[in-house]
């Protein structure tokens, strides 16, 4: 056999191996499709997205902000007086009633005092009586009976000057509360104005944070709030009492006072506090999920479903909670709101939805 016939005879097998290889793999039934698979085969193309139907719900304008714990009453302790201490009344970190007494400075001295005067007023109570008498029998000028009043007045009157220096050693509380530390000890000197212990009132216990200005219009006397401390896991309830007719210039914010009940002494002074302050409470609220809103230059979007396919809604928006914003505007209650393919779909186009 000549090698030009050889040759053309191993072409063609190579070619026969290649067909029966690739047959195989050749699209069937081209052409001969009917209606009913196309239809399919164009349905399985089409996009499916989730959605969501728009309901009205009630809606709690809420502020989140962080405030510090205050005592209710506070006081630094201290005395009037220079003396030695005689007696401490009582421990560091007990509850005392309005009125105790919390130290007791040596009165010796003053009491010495007194007793004299005591005398002395005695002494002067006679002699005006004599006088008072022999001046209704005319023994007397009127002006002498004054001046022996007048001594017995002024008797008095020094009286009560050293009743009162009295009273001053017998340091009191002058509200109940808790006692601190103390920096004193029996025995020793007091000089006035030195710091004895310092006294807190916390029940019920005052809670102090900042707002921005722009929710002045919403906040007011009486509203309630709710906040958590560090170390306990429960909520506790507070009362608006008292709002800082002044806006901080550096931080354009008002100062806001509430108070808590505090009848477990699980509140502290200086505690760290996380507040929750409900603004408002929109009843009839519009709600979809961040993730529907598209930013545009112009504003922001919304895709809807509508009659199988998508349509573009411009929005307005309001307040954001954690994974949800208000709409204003664009949207009504019924509506179908696409929450996923958002970068996938565009207007007029045919998508499949599951509502979710």
């Amino acid at each position: 056999m000549k090698k030009p016939v050889k040759r053309i005879l191993y072409i063609v097998i190579v070619l026969v191996i290649i067909g029966l290889i690739a047959y195989p793999k050749l699209p069937k039934n081209t052409g001969d499709e009917t209606d009913a698979e196309q239809a399919a085969s164009s349905q399985s193309q089409v996009l499916t997205v989730n959605a969501m139907v728009v309901n009205a719900e009630s809606l709690e304008n809420k502020v989140n902000v962080t405030g510090s714990l205050i005592a209710d009453e506070s006081v630094i302790l201290n005395s009037e007086l220079a003396g030695k201490i005689e007696k401490i009344s009582f421990y560091e970190g007990q509850r005392v009633s309005k009125g105790a007494t919390i130290v007791t400075l040596n009165d010796d001295e003053i009491l010495a005092e007194i007793e004299k005067l005591q005398y002395t007023k005695k002494l002067n109570e006679d002699n005006e009586y004599r006088q008072k008498v022999l001046l209704e029998k005319e023994a007397i000028s009127r002006e002498e009976y004054e001046t022996a009043l007048t001594t017995l007045n002024t008797v008095k009157s020094e009286l009560k000057v050293l009743q009162a220096r009295l009273e001053k050693h017998y340091i009191k509380a002058p509200f109940s509360g808790i006692t601190g530390f103390r920096d004193i000890a029996e025995g020793s000197y007091l000089n006035p104005g030195a710091r004895i212990t310092e006294l807190y009132k916390i029940n019920p216990i005052k809670l102090e944070f900042n707002i921005p200005s722009k929710y002045i219009s919403l906040v007011n006397k009486g509203d309630q709030l709710s906040f958590d401390v560090d170390g306990y896991d429960e909520q506790f309830a507070g009362e608006i009492y008292a709002i800082e007719p002044l806006i901080d210039p550096q931080t354009r914010s008002i100062s806001i006072r509430a108070k808590a009940k505090n009848d477990e002494s699980k509140l502290y002074p200086g505690q760290f506090a996380r507040v929750s302050l409900i603004l408002e409470t929109i009843p009839n609220a519009l709600m979809i999920p961040t993730e529907s809103v598209i930013p545009e230059l112009s504003g922001k979007k919304a895709f809807l479903y509508k009659n199988g396919k998508v349509s573009a809604a411009q929005i307005t928006t309001g307040i954001r909670t954690e994974d949800r914003i208000q709409v204003t505007s664009g949207i009504s209650k019924g509506d179908t709101v696409i929450t996923t393919g958002i970068l996938q779909i565009g207007p007029e186009m045919p998508v499949n939805v599951t509502i979710k």
